[in-house]
């Protein structure tokens, strides 16, 4: 879609209006909500920010909204990252480098965000959602997938889905959880075993298609 130049200064000038503010005080408190552990609702978030509940759901019009913003602001550069490396496993240690530490300083809002997804899971499977919007993670998806190009021509494409949703395992949140809730690591640690469980998954997939070629 073309943009114009009109467009854009006006997109400009809206980010940088009362509008902008409104939005990002909201998005502000609801991050520090959720950094101590809170999974707010649109209301608690207008409460805690003083905003009224009507301006509030006019720029987040669900819980699954707000979130999914604060998750994204959280994120930051994670959502940035790109790489020309000619090799997955420099793609993959780069990337691991780039999202970890992110992940694991905004531990407590990615928890939070989780903690939704499966509030809601449970209300679909008990019948009790009613017509809430659903939060969908996904951002990983692109990225591995765009970790595992650079195998294309030598591992075959049903093989790098696979890789793909293998490293999915040993990336994001719930890697922590398992490092450093369960097995009590550092977080240090725990980026290092992730780190040397991608690379370990990689070169498995390359060997693979190499002994069936």
């Amino acid at each position: 879609m073309h943009v114009s130049r009109q467009q854009n200064e006006t997109a400009k000038t809206a980010e940088r209006g009362p509008r902008a503010r409104t939005r990002k005080l909201m998005l502000e408190t609801a991050t520090r909500l959720m950094q101590s552990g809170i999974t707010p609702s649109v209301s608690e978030v207008a409460e805690a920010a003083e905003v009224s509940r009507a301006t509030a759901y006019r720029y987040f019009p669900s819980q699954a909204a707000l979130v999914h913003a604060v998750v994204d602001e959280a994120l930051g550069p994670i959502l940035d990252w790109s790489s020309d490396s000619p090799d997955a496993r420099t793609r993959v240690a780069d990337l691991l480098a780039t999202a970890m530490p992110r992940i694991d300083e905004f531990e407590a809002t990615f928890k939070a965000a989780l903690k939704l997804s499966l509030d809601q899971w449970a209300q679909r499977q008990a019948g009790t959602l009613g017509n809430e919007p659903l939060f969908t993670r996904g951002h990983r998806v692109d990225l591995l997938k765009s970790v595992t190009r650079p195998l294309q021509g030598t591992v075959p494409p049903e093989a790098r889905e696979r890789l793909a949703q293998a490293l999915s395992l040993v990336f994001g949140v719930e890697v922590l959880i398992v490092l450093k809730d369960i097995w009590g690591l550092t977080s240090e640690s725990a980026q290092s075993v992730a780190a040397w469980a991608a690379k370990a998954l990689v070169e498995a997939a390359v060997r693979e298609a190499g002994s069936e070629a």
